[in-house]
This record gives C-alpha cells, structure tokens and sequence, in this order.
C-alpha cells in the first residue's frame, strides 16, 4: 500500500497543512482536505507515516457523515475529489479526500464524553467533577457516566494543547444561543452514533466534533467525524471498569512513547520502530472495518 506523508498538489492553491490534514482551496466556496497518513501524538507530529491511515478516516468520516445527516447538515458537497486536481495528482487523492463546503469555524470545539477516562477521570479524581460540572462520588475509572457530558474546549493554534473551558465560557465567545444548539446537537450525535456502535461490538467513550457557519450563518457538523483519532473507540468484548481499556487508534504510539525517559513529550519526533507502525495500522483498519463491517477501500 502506497503511504502518504504530505501531498504536493499544484493544480490548486494550498491553504495549510493541518498535524494530518492538507488543504487546497477549490474556488471561493469550496475545499479540497486530504488526510494525510502522518500520525500526531502529545501535539507532536511523528516522522513515520501509519501506511492506509488517512484513508481509514476520511473513509470513516463519510460513513458517519452519511448516517448522522438528519440530525445537523454537513459540509460534504457531493464533488469528487479526483474531479478537481490533474490528472498526475489523482492518486494523492484517491480513497483519502473529500471537496467539501468552505465553511467558518466555530472556534470551539464539542467535546462530548459518555465514559469517564482519559483527562476527564484526572480531573474527577482531583475535584469530584469534569470541567466544573459535578458529578456523584464514588464513580470508578472507564465507568459510563449517568447522562453523555459536553464539556467544550477552545481550539488552540497548531502544536498548542486545546484548553478545556465552561459552557458559560463558551457562551461568552461564540453567544448562548450558538453554543445551546452545539451542545444540543453534539449530544444527538453522540448518542445515535454511540447506539450504532454498540450494534457493531463497539464502545464510543468520547469523541469532540468541529461545527462552521456557512454564508447564511447555518451550523455545519465539519473537518472529521467519529474517527480513530477524534474518539475513543473500545472493543464491547474486552470493556471492564477499574482499568484503561484498550482502543482502536494511536495508543501504541502513545504507550510507546511513554516509555522513552528521554523525550519531553516535544518536537522533534522520536523515531517508531516498525513494530509499532504495524500495530498501530492494523487496529486502524480493524476499527473501519468492525465499524461498517466492509474492509477499507484502496
């Protein structure tokens, strides 16, 4: 399988390059964003591409794009990608791109977490509570929580950390009406996508969508949805509380590099070993297909 670590697409103008995704802009209204197979962990970029991973979740994003469409428009535009780069650009695309609407972000981000983990656990553990909202004593870690929690972070510039903030936070950045419709439907989309994966032997712990507003100021759901990288995903099978249950995405990567005592956790990149690369590209592709129950589409 052919990798892809960045494109180099001339046939359009280059917008940026994202820690996984590239992006061309496809006139005034449109843009191309590839998804890279470059892997990002603790903010840094790594030097190794995962092979066939960019494919596994654009391909993903559009499967969840397509079932959650009732709930809240996207910006998917129907436009195939191959349709707008040269021809000796196709393959750059093929299988890993999506044209979608050029939309303005919403610089919030909707985090939406079903199962206490991760730094909503820490948190607990520290304060009885996750991003201020309190929750009952005595919850254990990886437990389902009573009721889904959105608990929204602000967006923070490319290397940066993303910083948890209250929703009164929220309000006061984006106005309550916004942030109560993004709350609102973040929660719908968990929860239909959270019972879909259950059907499928899989558990979302927690996942974070990116809305835009287009020219009439309509909320868009946007950038990538329920993937390997923006949530949680655990086998149903091997779920138990009190534990961190092992999940479909980078977490090889991450376990690896937590054994290294001498990196900080800051660019430049270690080096992965093969080992790791493979491990890592092969629950990628377990997690696309136990999700849609096809293999990926190469």
């Amino acid at each position: 399988m052919n990798s892809l670590y960045q494109t180099s697409i001339k046939s359009l103008p280059l917008l940026g390059h994202g820690k996984v995704r590239d992006n061309y802009a496809v006139g005034d209204d449109k843009i191309l964003i590839v998804t890279t197979d470059r892997l990002s962990a603790f903010d840094v970029v790594m030097n190794e591409p995962i092979p066939g991973k960019g494919m596994v979740l654009n391909q993903m994003s559009d499967f969840w794009f397509e079932k959650l469409g009732h709930i809240v428009p996207n910006h998917l535009t129907g436009v195939a990608p191959e349709s707008v780069v040269a021809a000796d650009e196709v393959e750059q695309v093929k299988g890993r791109a999506v044209v979608a609407k050029r939309l303005k972000p919403i610089m919030v981000e909707a985090v939406v977490r079903g199962y206490i983990i991760g730094s909503g656990w820490k948190d607990y553990q520290a304060t009885g509570s996750i991003c201020g909202i309190q929750l009952p004593a005595g919850l254990r870690q990886a437990e389902k929580l009573p009721e889904p929690l959105f608990t929204p972070a602000a967006k923070a510039d490319l290397g940066e950390h993303d910083e948890n903030i209250s929703f009164a936070d929220m309000e006061s950045r984006i106005g309550a009406e916004l942030a109560a419709k993004m709350r609102d439907v973040s929660i719908a989309l968990y929860k239909a996508a959270a019972d879909y994966a259950a059907t499928r032997g899989i558990i979302i712990a927690d996942t974070k969508f990116e809305f835009g507003l287009d020219e009439n100021g309509v909320m868009h759901l946007m950038d990538e949805v329920l993937t390997a990288d923006s949530s949680r995903f655990w086998p149903a099978d091997s779920y138990a509380p009190d534990m961190s249950p092992p999940s479909f995405d980078k977490q090889f990567v991450r376990d690896y590099l937590e054994t290294l005592t001498d990196w900080g956790k800051t660019a430049p990149a270690p080096a992965l070993p093969a080992e790791v690369i493979e491990k890592t590209q092969a629950k990628y592709f377990e997690a696309i297909e136990r999700l849609t129950g096809e293999k990926l589409k190469v």
